[in-house]
């Protein structure tokens, strides 16, 4: 015996208003469903339902030398289900207002939550081990004395310490990692797997040619190979011609850069005047235009790295507080310069210095897997 009191007696459980809903909601889908079907018969040629007491089905057909064909809504009980098509008929669903809807979403989603979306700058977070972008050691203003009667060009040394390109590719947002790769596979399905790594090797060696034709320009003879000759015809360097004309005082070309404190490397292309500022000067290729700042993603990151990595290397006498990344295009039309004032290069450190720990805590995590 149960708890009522009576032998094989199981309580009912009561339905949720949840499910009381849904059952509310499959009937009245029902009912339109076969309102319209009624209301479709009704409006038929062949079919029509009258608006009486009572109900006729009626078929009325014309077909000159063919046999009637039996309609087989004749044999149906019409007095049986005419008060049925009649209501259905006469239904008319309440109307559905925007506030209905939302009450409908509370009841089957939950209410909406109101949180605000969180800021860009609380993302970012703040660099745990701040170290500065600019040395108080040494002088902004140039010293004749000191500086290097021709361009540094100090060959950079394969060791253990963390290139910047390295730390920037092992830290790219999963963002930036999506549309590389989706960038990637679109050009694989149309070059193809083979097409695609001769694209990337020309692209590579245009890139190549490109700064070493600027490096010859740049330097204190001014006079190209014989051999790169031909690539002062070419689309990259007539891209820059202007931007050739900004820039004077080279203190250092392809030269290795190194941070003694946070320990990184990295081979910058040229340090000069631009405008009368001296600054770290990025040479960037592209095929499509990138007339903002934004479009070089993480093409700032490594320029402020180069400026933190020239103020705090013994090798460099002077110090560095601007950039630039100079965009050149193939097609020869004018390349993009992009300037970075102090205030600016202060910025991105701020980024770098968050990149270069995320780094640094990936290498440590994995050090301890290979230990285990």
């Amino acid at each position: 015996m149960d708890e009522a009191g009576g032998p094989g007696k199981q309580k009912l459980k009561r339905p949720s208003t949840l499910q009381v809903y849904q059952r509310e909601v499959k009937k009245s889908l029902k009912m339109k469903v076969f309102q319209t079907i009624c209301r479709q018969l009704q409006s038929s040629k062949r079919f029509f339902v009258e608006a009486a007491p009572r109900v006729v089905f009626s078929t009325s057909s014309y077909l000159r030398g063919r046999k009637k064909r039996v309609n087989p809504y004749e044999q149906v009980d019409q007095e049986k289900y005419s008060d049925l098509v009649r209501s259905v008929l006469s239904f008319r669903g309440h109307a559905r207002t925007p506030q209905t809807l939302f009450e409908e979403d509370a009841l089957l989603y939950g209410p909406v939550s109101k949180s605000k979306a969180p800021k860009q700058e609380e993302e970012a977070g703040v660099p745990q081990n701040w170290f500065p972008l600019f040395n108080p050691e040494k002088s902004i203003k140039p010293d004749p004395a000191r500086d290097p009667p021709v361009p540094l060009k100090i060959p950079l040394q394969r060791n253990s310490i963390p290139s910047v390109t390295r730390v920037l590719q092992q830290t790219m947002t999963s963002e930036q990692t999506f549309y590389l790769e989706k960038w990637r596979q679109r050009m694989i399905l149309e070059l193809g797997e083979d097409g695609f790594a001769e694209y990337t090797s020309n692209m590579f060696l245009q890139g190549k040619q490109f700064h070493g034709a600027l490096e010859s320009i740049l330097s204190p003879q001014g006079n190209l190979k014989e051999r790169d000759e031909s690539l002062l015809e070419s689309g990259y360097i007539q891209s820059v011609q202007h931007v050739l004309k900004d820039i004077s005082g080279v203190r250092a070309l392809e030269s290795a850069v190194k941070h003694e404190t946070l320990q990184y490397v990295g081979l910058l292309d040229c340090v000069a005047d631009y405008q009368g500022k001296l600054c770290v000067i990025d040479w960037k290729t592209s095929e499509k235009p990138k007339p903002f700042i934004r479009n070089t993603f993480d093409n700032p990151l490594q320029v402020v790295a180069y400026v933190g990595a020239v103020n705090h290397d013994a090798n460099y006498s002077f110090q560095v507080q601007c950039g630039l990344i100079v965009v050149a295009y193939k097609n020869g039309s004018p390349a993009h310069p992009h300037f970075m004032d102090a205030e600016l290069c202060s910025q991105y450190w701020a980024k770098w210095l968050l990149r270069l720990e995320e780094y640094t805590k990936k290498e440590k995590s994995q050090n301890i897997q290979k230990l285990d």
